[in-house]
């Protein structure tokens, strides 16, 4: 993963996210979009683990729905911007191999 790439899931993320840990899932997914996601579906899905809204009667409500919301609507944006290991419209990355079998001649 280059720094063009750090920068732009830093800035998708938050500085407060690990960079060992962005690298780690670049190697493994080989796209800063799909590490986005990832990183984005799995704060959702731990919002959603807990409850959403806490209330003491009279002291104090706690209520983390507009962070799931938040969330949703980062993954919905994400789908749109371009990351900076996108391929070109219309390039593709195809490596094929062609096996050779020797054939018996006559």
């Amino acid at each position: 993963m280059d720094t063009e790439v750090l920068r732009w899931l830093l800035a998708q993320l938050g500085p407060d996210t690990d960079p060992s840990d962005l690298a780690q899932r670049y190697e493994h997914l080989h796209s800063a979009r799909a590490v986005a996601q990832e990183v984005l579906t799995q704060r959702l899905s731990t919002l959603l683990a807990e409850p959403l809204r806490v209330t003491v009667n009279g002291i104090a409500t706690i209520d983390q729905s507009s962070n799931v919301a938040a969330l949703e609507r980062r993954l919905a944006q994400l789908a749109g911007q371009a990351a900076p290991d996108d391929m070109a419209d219309g390039v593709l990355e195809v490596v094929t191999g062609i096996p050779l079998v020797p054939r018996q001649r006559r």
